[in-house]
């Protein structure tokens, strides 16, 4: 089997590593890379728990090749944590007890990130379709929901800060 070397963007910082043909996105981030925030689940793209960011839309990890996005820029829940604190999603998620165990909780939150980046006033049913792939066995959805809607609230709030 040969290898290839794949380049990529991984939270900012610019990586090459020699990848097996089909080996995937998820057994990069976590084996090769160390970045281990985004969880293992099903393994075949049913759960979203495996959810990053690719060029700014969201995918499972699991089910894609790292072949495949060569040069792409990849955001993991690693990335969007700033190094200060908490990202204004994660501290929705925190104080609107919308994590259980937490094991769907870093794709629930990369699906919000890309969900508020490209609208940044999302409906009730907006956050619902956008949770839809996503599937959390222990909170509920109620909980994870009212922190999504939260979050745009406080993910506005913390723009403005930053602009003033």
């Amino acid at each position: 089997m040969k290898h290839s070397v794949v380049s990529l963007t991984i939270n900012g910082a610019e990586r090459q590593m020699l990848a097996a043909p089909g080996t995937t996105l998820l057994d990069v981030l976590r084996e090769s890379q160390g970045l281990t925030g985004t969880r293992r689940g099903c393994e075949q793209g049913a759960c979203g728990t495996c959810t990053v960011l690719v060029d700014g839309r969201t995918a499972m990890s699991c089910m894609l090749p790292v072949e495949t996005i060569e040069g792409a820029h990849v955001e993991t829940i690693e990335g969007l944590t700033p190094p200060q604190g908490l990202h204004p999603i994660q501290e929705a998620f925190l104080e609107g007890f919308a994590t259980q165990c937490g094991f769907c909780t870093s794709g629930m939150i990369m699906v919000a990130a890309a969900l508020l980046a490209k609208n940044p006033n999302p409906a009730r049913d907006d956050v619902v379709r956008a949770i839809s792939g996503n599937i959390c066995r222990c909170t509920g959805y109620e909980a994870i929901i009212d922190a999504i809607l939260d979050a745009a609230v406080r993910v506005k709030s913390a723009s403005r800060a930053e602009a003033a």
